[in-house]
């Protein structure tokens, strides 16, 4: 091994501990109080609703398969074996076997198919937001900057910018202090939203590939360099939803959460002008748009709504 190869391993190894590190506690974080932790996180938007009946609807399809398959494969080497005096069946260039073993797969997929394509065909229908927020990935943390409100929302948070980083502090993360109920969950500022408002998503990154990924709302959309990509949530409860950098996108990776808190619209307003006055008075509000020239065509695409 190189020199070259032998600095770059430490780097590599931090980053994977700390990816699994970040995965954990995305699973276990008591602030999330799940159901259930087998299972997912509660949805709390139509398109994580559809998604967790579509995991479900999966999971029952595939308990199903695999007790009959080899039910039926213990229940024929038990009752069927050469001990008892059975001689094996023939089944060889057998027309109704052959057409009864393809149709019955074809069967099961289409009806696994038809529910997943609804959901993705719904996830990708970014059409008419009532806000449209650029979320801008960096190494690592994330920028997000508040392009464009429609109807009730115009114009009550558009220009709104903000860097959010990690709030867990070194301390905790060597061990030296104790930890909090949100380790490595936690950022200094939150994406605030309305509830009951649909809110699109452009993501894109400054550096390296990133992904915004929020399992609450149903939404994970990578964010690449020079592109801009979509996605979006309508949040239909007040609340704080947490989520991860969903690439690995270097050594830090596991280090970039992402918290959204869901507020009334009345709150809502509060919040944005609150956060307007504290800009003016120049309280540090620091653009996330500095730190990486937005490509034009996210102005665009804010503009048009595609």
């Amino acid at each position: 091994m190189n020199r070259t190869a032998r600095s770059r391993a430490p780097s590599i190894l931090a980053g994977i501990a700390a990816s699994l590190a970040a995965s954990l506690a995305l699973a276990q974080g008591a602030a999330y109080e799940p159901a259930s932790k087998y299972n997912l996180q509660p949805p709390v938007t139509e398109i994580a609703t559809r998604i967790y009946d579509l995991n479900t609807l999966i999971l029952v399809i595939c308990g199903i398969i695999f007790v009959a398959v080899f039910g039926a494969m213990f229940y024929a080497i038990y009752a069927h074996r050469k001990s008892v005096g059975h001689q094996p069946a023939q089944f060889h260039e057998n027309t109704t076997v052959e057409i009864v073993w393809t149709v019955v797969p074809f069967l099961i997929l289409i009806l696994m198919a038809w529910p997943a394509t609804k959901t993705v065909i719904a996830m990708k229908d970014t059409s008419a937001p009532d806000l449209t927020i650029k979320a801008t990935g960096f190494q690592w943390k994330w920028g997000y900057d508040y392009l464009r409100g429609e109807g009730d929302l115009r114009e009550v948070a558009d220009g709104i910018s903000f860097y959010s980083t990690l709030s867990t502090t070194l301390e905790e993360r060597t061990n030296a202090r104790a930890k909090d109920a949100d380790y490595l969950l936690d950022v200094d500022n939150v994406l605030v939203v309305p509830v009951g408002k649909k809110v699109r998503i452009l993501t894109t990154a400054n550096d390296v590939l990133h992904a915004w990924w929020v399992p609450a709302l149903g939404v994970k959309q990578d964010a690449i360099p020079g592109f801009v990509r979509d996605t979006w949530f309508r949040a239909e409860k007040v609340g704080v939803y947490r989520g991860q950098c969903a690439e690995l996108c270097g050594k830090e990776h596991g280090f970039m959460p992402i918290v959204v808190e869901v507020k009334s619209l009345e709150d809502f307003r509060a919040w944005a002008a609150e956060r307007r006055k504290a800009t003016t008075a120049g309280a540090p509000a620091p653009s996330a748009a500095a730190g990486a020239p937005v490509p034009q065509t996210v102005a665009a695409s804010a503009r048009t709504g595609n």
